[in-house]
C-alpha cells in the first residue's frame, strides 16, 4: 500500500485511487466540503496538488508521494509546495470526425458515422482524453498524461452525457454529501459510509458542525446519518457545447436532451467555486440586473472553475422564478478545465525582448548582445573604443532599426501635428526635418525624435526604441480624441535602419552609388537607392558626426549591410554598439529619455526650452508649462567632467557633503582623456565644483564636443 500527502499528513491508498478516493478512504473530504459528483462537474474536490491549484482530485491518480493541500479558506489559493516544472510536450494532429464521449450515446454516434465510412476518431476521460476547450476552426484541446493535442477537426460530436444536480439548501458546503454516482464509486472501491441517508426533493437542510449529522425535511423532521445522498435529477454536461457557439457542433444523448430545472433555490450556497449565495443573487436582482449574462456578471456566479457546471440549473431556476421566462444557459469560457501555465503554453515561445533583422549579422561578427529599449542590440563588438574611434576619424555603421518610425498622413494631418508637438511644424518644408520632443498633459518629457515632411499631408515620425509603441498609443488617442482626419501607419517592425556615420560616411555611400548632388544635406533627408536598395536616407546626427540613416524594408536589411561593410573595408569601416554609442552622444550633450530624464523632467530642467514655442495657441502640455513657468526651478540637468575612471551611473551627488544630485550617464572619453557625465542635481549658488565617489567633479557646459555643430555638417 502507498501514500499520499495530504495537508501535511499521510493517508495510505489503494493501487488505482484516485486522490479523492484516497482522501474519502482515510475518513476525510479531499477538499473542504460541499457535494462530491465525483465525475469531473464540479469543484468541491479541487485542491492544490504538487504546487498546482484547482486540480479535480476526482480524476487524478494517487501517485505515491503526491502532496496535496487544500485550498485555504477565505483566500485564493496560490501555489505551495514542490512544485513540478516538467516540459509539456505539444502535438498537433488533424481529424475529420471527432466524438466526444464514448458512453452509449458516443458509442452510437461514432458507429454511425463509421458505417457513412467517415475516419472517426473519439475522445473520452475515461482513457484519459481530457479534453479542456473547443474554439473556432473548429479545433479541440486535449490534456493527457502525457502532453497537450491540438486537433485540427472538421466536424465535432458532442457526447458528453448529463450531469448529476447538486442541493443548494442551508448546510450544503458541509462534508459527507453524495450524488448517487458518486457514492455508488465510494462504495465500489470499497470505503464503507456508514449510516447513509438518501433524499430528493424533499430535502430542506443539513445539519451538523463542519460533517453532515442530520438532514432536515421539507416536513420539519429530522434524519440522523454518516453520510447524505442526493438525488435530485440530472442537468445536460453542456460546458463544451456552450464554449463555442458558433462552431457547428452536433450534440446527441443525454447532452442535447431536455432536462426540467430544479426547484428555485431559496437558501445556502448556490455557485460553491465562489462561495456565491442565493442571497447574493438577490442582492444583484435587486440592483436590477435581471438578465441571466448580467446576473452571472455581476455575481460572478458561475464564473469559477466548472464554469457553472453546477450552478447553472439553479441560476436559470432562480432568473425563471422572478421573472417568469426561462432563459438560456450562459456562454462558457475556456478552460473547461483549469490548465497550468505550462500546458497553456506548450508549444509556443515568446521572447519578449525582439531581434532586428541583422540580429544574424551581428552575432556572426561577434557582438556582445544587451536587452536595451525592447530589443537584443550589440553592446560591443569586443572593443568599444576601437569603434568609437571608427565613428570619429573613419566611418561606421549602427544598426538603429529599433527605432520607431510611423507615417502619418490625411487631410487633417498639419493641425494633428501642431496640437501633439510643442514646436511648429507648419513650416518644415518637403524634404526637410526637424528634432521635436514629446509632452505629455503634465509638460513632462514623453520622448523625443524626429519629423521628416514628405509631402503636403504626409509625415515620417521617429521615436526612441522604448518608447515607440507607447508613441502609437500616444498618437492614435489624441487623433482619435479631437477627431481629426489621420492616418497612422507604424512602420517600426517592417522597415529597418542603419546609421552610417563619420567623417567617411559621405565617402562610403559615393561608393554605394550615391552622387554627391543627391545626398541629403543636415536636416534634410530623400529617397535614393544605396548599393542599389531602395533608402529613405535622412541627414542628422546622434554621434556628433555626419550621419545618414538609412531606411529600407526589413528583407533588404542584411543585403545592404554586407554591401556597406564590404565597400566599407578600404575605408577601416566598422560597426559600433551601444557602449560607443552612448559615449559618442554623451560627449554632445544629446540626451536618452528615459536614461538621464525622470518621469517629471520639463524641458525647461533639461535646458530644451529651444524646443518648445509657449507662443503656439495649443498642443498636448502647454497649459501645464505656462502653469509652472513662473515655479522656481530647483533642479537641472548639468554637465560634469571629473578625472577617470568614470564613475557609475546612478552614484551620488554631493556638496559639502549633502546629496544634491546622481550621475544619470558616464563615459571615458578617449578624445579627452577624463570623465564625461551628465546629472541632475540642486541649482545652489556658487556649486561648480561637487563630489562624486569621493572624487572632485567640475559642472560643465554642454556639449563637450564641437560646440559649434560644424562636424555634423561635414
Amino acid at each position: 500500500m502507498s501514500r499520499v500527502v495530504y495537508d501535511g499528513t499521510p493517508i495510505e491508498c489503494e493501487p488505482g485511487d484516485s486522490l479523492a478516493i484516497a482522501a474519502l478512504r482515510a475518513g476525510q473530504h479531499p477538499a473542504r466540503g460541499g457535494t462530491l459528483c465525483l465525475a469531473g462537474d464540479c469543484g468541491n474536490c479541487s485542491a492544490i496538488v504538487d504546487g498546482t491549484p484547482w486540480v479535480r482530485t476526482c480524476q487524478t491518480e494517487a501517485r505515491p508521494g503526491a502532496v496535496v493541500q487544500r485550498h485555504p479558506n477565505g483566500s485564493h489559493p496560490s501555489p505551495g509546495g514542490p512544485e513540478h516544472h516538467t516540459q509539456v510536450t505539444v502535438r498537433h494532429r488533424s481529424a475529420d470526425h471527432v466524438v466526444i464521449g464514448n458512453g452509449d450515446s458516443g458509442a452510437a454516434a461514432a458507429a454511425a458515422l463509421r458505417s457513412e465510412g467517415h475516419d472517426v476518431l473519439v475522445l473520452d476521460e475515461a482513457a484519459g482524453d481530457e479534453v479542456v476547450g473547443v474554439f473556432d476552426g473548429p479545433s479541440i484541446i486535449v490534456r493527457r498524461n502525457d502532453g497537450i493535442e491540438h486537433f485540427h477537426v472538421h466536424h465535432i460530436t458532442l457526447a458528453t452525457g448529463a450531469a448529476e444536480v447538486h442541493p443548494v439548501c442551508p448546510g450544503n458546503l458541509m462534508a459527507g454529501i453524495f450524488t448517487p454516482k458518486a457514492a455508488a464509486k465510494v462504495r465500489a472501491a470499497g470505503v464503507d459510509l456508514g449510516n447513509v441517508v438518501t433524499v430528493g426533493a424533499e430535502l430542506k437542510a443539513f445539519h451538523g458542525e463542519g460533517r453532515v449529522s442530520e438532514v432536515e425535511l421539507a416536513d420539519g423532521s429530522r434524519v440522523s446519518c454518516d453520510n447524505v445522498i442526493v438525488n435530485l435529477g440530472s442537468a445536460p454536461r453542456d460546458v463544451l457545447a456552450r464554449m463555442a457557439p458558433l462552431v457547428p457542433v452536433q450534440i446527441v444523448g443525454p447532452a442535447a436532451e431536455a432536462h426540467a430545472l430544479p426547484a428555485a433555490p431559496q437558501e445556502g450556497v448556490l455557485c460553491p467555486c465562489g462561495k456565491i449565495t442565493v442571497e447574493d443573487l438577490d442582492g444583484v436582482w435587486n440592483k436590477g440586473f435581471h438578465d441571466l449574462e448580467l446576473v452571472k456578471r455581476s455575481s460572478l456566479c458561475g464564473t469559477g472553475t466548472c464554469q457553472g457546471a453546477v450552478c447553472m440549473p439553479h441560476l436559470r431556476s432562480f432568473v425563471a422564478d422572478r421573472s417568469g421566462v426561462e432563459p438560456k444557459p450562459f456562454t462558457a469560457r475556456p478552460a473547461a478545465r483549469q490548465v497550468s501555465m505550462a500546458e497553456a503554453a506548450a508549444g509556443y515561445h515568446i521572447d519578449t525582448f525582439r531581434r532586428t533583422p541583422l540580429h544574424g549579422e551581428h552575432t556572426k561578427l561577434g557582438a556582445t548582445l544587451d536587452k536595451f529599449g525592447g530589443w537584443f542590440r550589440p553592446w560591443n563588438y569586443g572593443d568599444a573604443v576601437s569603434e568609437y574611434w571608427a565613428v570619429r576619424e573613419g566611418v561606421s555603421l549602427g544598426d538603429v532599426s529599433t527605432l520607431g518610425k510611423m507615417m502619418v498622413s490625411g487631410p487633417d494631418v498639419v493641425e494633428a501635428l501642431e496640437r501633439l508637438y510643442p514646436n511648429h511644424v507648419h513650416d518644415i518644408k518637403v524634404g526637410r526635418s526637424r528634432y521635436v520632443i514629446n509632452l505629455n498633459e503634465r509638460g513632462h518629457v514623453l520622448d523625443d525624435g524626429m519629423i521628416c515632411r514628405e509631402g503636403d499631408t504626409r509625415f515620417l515620425l521617429t521615436f526612441t526604441s522604448g518608447g515607440a509603441s507607447t508613441a502609437e498609443m500616444w498618437v492614435r488617442d489624441w487623433v482619435e480624441t479631437w477627431g481629426l482626419k489621420v492616418h497612422v501607419l507604424d512602420r517600426t517592425v517592417s522597415h529597418g535602419a542603419i546609421n552610417v556615420t563619420g567623417p567617411l560616411a559621405g565617402e562610403l555611400l559615393r561608393r554605394a552609388g550615391v552622387n554627391d548632388d543627391d545626398r541629403p544635406k543636415f536636416l534634410q533627408h530623400r529617397h535614393i537607392d544605396v548599393a542599389g536598395i531602395p533608402c529613405h536616407v535622412m541627414r542628422l546626427s546622434f554621434t556628433g558626426e555626419a550621419s545618414f540613416e538609412l531606411h529600407h524594408q526589413i528583407d533588404q536589411s542584411v543585403e545592404l549591410w554586407q554591401a556597406l561593410m564590404e565597400l566599407g573595408a578600404p575605408l577601416g569601416i566598422k560597426p559600433h554598439g551601444l557602449q560607443a554609442l552612448f559615449g559618442l552622444r554623451l560627449e554632445k550633450g544629446h540626451v536618452i529619455v528615459g536614461q538621464d530624464t525622470e518621469l517629471d523632467s520639463t524641458p525647461r530642467r533639461i535646458n530644451m526650452d529651444w524646443a518648445v514655442k509657449l507662443e503656439k495657441d495649443a498642443f498636448v502640455g502647454r497649459d501645464a508649462l505656462i502653469r509652472t513657468a513662473s515655479l522656481p526651478d530647483e533642479r537641472r540637468l548639468f554637465g560634469f567632467t571629473m578625472d577617470g575612471p568614470a564613475p557609475l551611473e546612478g552614484s551620488v551627488i554631493r556638496v559639502n557633503g549633502d546629496v544634491v544630485g546622481h550621475v544619470t550617464s558616464s563615459w571615458d572619453s578617449p578624445m579627452y582623456g577624463h570623465a564625461v557625465l551628465m546629472g541632475w542635481q540642486k541649482r545652489l549658488p556658487h556649486a561648480d565644483v561637487v563630489e562624486i565617489d569621493g572624487r572632485e567633479a567640475r559642472v560643465s557646459a554642454v556639449p563637450f564636443y564641437d560646440k559649434e555643430g560644424a562636424r555634423a555638417r561635414m
